[in-house]
């Protein structure tokens, strides 16, 4: 898949603000500072679609972009930001929970890993939501230039290990590097792929 044109449609607070689910809808998620900003300017080949920060936790809102007038990108707020108060966390992890279960059109989420760590609870726990929910996802390995191969592959397989604990199917994955577009054609070659899937909501 080209991405010809990419644009910003809208934030919202809340998923019944969000545009008509007229068309397929992929979201992306992950830790605050997972990369997420750099991973989606990458994948739409725009330097500041998303806008990147120094400051970890800074959407807070569903952000919509439309991409060739044909699907929406939907760039969800980070999670585990200890700065943000308990409140706002809440706040927040309840309009993402409500999105995740409830926006008809939402083909897939890719939930961001950063691939230079150990598993992270909050990581796993969020992973673990989404098999008990039954929704689909795709794990994205981020950062991978920020690693040496060697312990790139040992993280990765420290990571199946932790979640073939308590998954007897691994989850697809994927990994990613916004600096070398490492990952950007097998993301959007899955997104052509599933957007034929997608059947319109009948009114």
């Amino acid at each position: 898949m080209k991405i010809n044109n990419a644009e910003f449609v809208c934030s919202s607070p809340k998923h019944t603000m969000c545009p008509e689910p007229k068309l397929p809808e992929y979201a992306f998620i992950g830790r605050s500072n997972v990369g997420k900003s750099s991973l989606i300017n990458m994948l739409t080949g725009r330097k500041n679609l998303a806008k990147t920060s120094s400051t970890p936790g800074k959407t807070q809102l569903i952000n919509h972009f439309l991409i060739n007038d044909e699907w929406y990108l939907v760039d969800l707020p980070g999670y585990g930001f200890a700065k943000s108060s308990k409140k706002d966390r809440e706040k927040w992890g309840q309009m993402i929970h409500k999105y995740l279960m409830k926006r008809e059109n939402l083909m897939c989420t890719f939930i961001l890993i950063d691939s230079r760590h150990e598993p992270q609870k909050n990581d796993l726990e969020f992973i673990e939501w989404f098999g008990i929910n039954q929704l689909p996802f795709i794990l994205i390995f981020t950062k991978a230039d920020k690693i040496g191969k060697e312990k790139l592959i040992s993280n990765i397989e420290t990571y199946k290990k932790t979640l073939k604990e308590k998954w007897s199917e691994l989850p697809q994955f994927l990994v990613s590097s916004s600096k070398s577009n490492l990952g950007k054609e097998a993301v959007l070659e899955m997104i052509q792929n599933t957007n034929q899937l997608f059947q319109p909501i009948q009114e």
